[in-house]
């Protein structure tokens, strides 16, 4: 699997636990999963960075 291939499943696995959190799961755990998530979209976002800089050069 690419470094890009595993950001993309990332991201799905990103979008699947924002899912879970908006339908109510894990209500005791809604907080910490969502500053989980918080911080795996800004990492996210700087691996995406930090690829698109690699493939510029």
């Amino acid at each position: 699997m690419s470094t890009a291939e595993l950001v993309e499943q990332l991201r799905a696995d990103r979008l699947w636990l924002l899912q879970q959190i908006d339908g109510g799961r894990w209500p005791e755990l809604r907080l910490d999963l969502a500053a989980l998530e918080r911080e795996l979209g800004q990492v996210l976002e700087q691996a995406q960075e930090k690829l698109n800089l690699g493939g510029n050069r």
